[in-house]
């Protein structure tokens, strides 16, 4: 069985888009920079070498060449403890140059939603992350089926319709 290309593989060779739909109240709570909020450690926006990572890095440089990246996130309110850690530290994101959105659950109501968080690559290939039930992860698929691919596509430009710019989300 062929190796699944990772997301670093896959966003660096994006040529026009990557979108991220995140579809749970929490990820991997035993997650060190998670622990370190919990414990009330913040990251100074104006100290970038501080929160800066290599994750941002490959964000930074598929903006960079004209790849638009996108993350929308279908929350809960009110927000999770693990959901109120991304808000905050989702500045990182958008410093990088990702556009974020929020939509909280009670306005997706009629939407069509895939159950798996995903990312989507120039339209082409669908990366699905799979979680245990407690948010841990277990492992990724690629999809290139076109219904599915289609399927997800639209189910994102719904979301990201709806939702709303991180710079305007206030959580309750």
């Amino acid at each position: 069985m062929p190796a699944v290309p990772t997301l670093e593989e896959l966003l660096g060779s994006a040529k026009h888009s990557a979108v991220h739909l995140e579809l749970r109240d929490g990820y991997m709570r035993d997650d060190p920079m998670f622990l370190d909020w919990q414990a009330g450690s913040r990251y100074d926006q104006d100290d970038k070498a501080s929160w800066w990572s290599p994750w941002l890095d490959l964000v930074a440089a598929a903006t960079d060449r004209g790849v638009r990246v996108r993350r929308a996130r279908v929350v809960s309110e009110p927000l999770s403890e693990y959901t109120r850690f991304e808000h905050d530290v989702t500045f990182r994101n958008t410093g990088s140059g990702e556009d974020v959105r929020w939509l909280p659950r009670h306005r997706a109501t009629g939407l069509a939603l895939p159950p798996n968080d995903f990312w989507l690559i120039d339209d082409t290939f669908l990366l699905v992350h799979h979680f245990s039930g407690d948010g841990d992860f277990v492992d990724d698929e690629i999809v290139v089926d076109t219904g599915v691919v289609e399927l997800c596509r639209s189910a994102f430009d719904a979301v990201w319709q709806l939702a709303i710019p991180h710079a305007e989300y206030k959580p309750s």
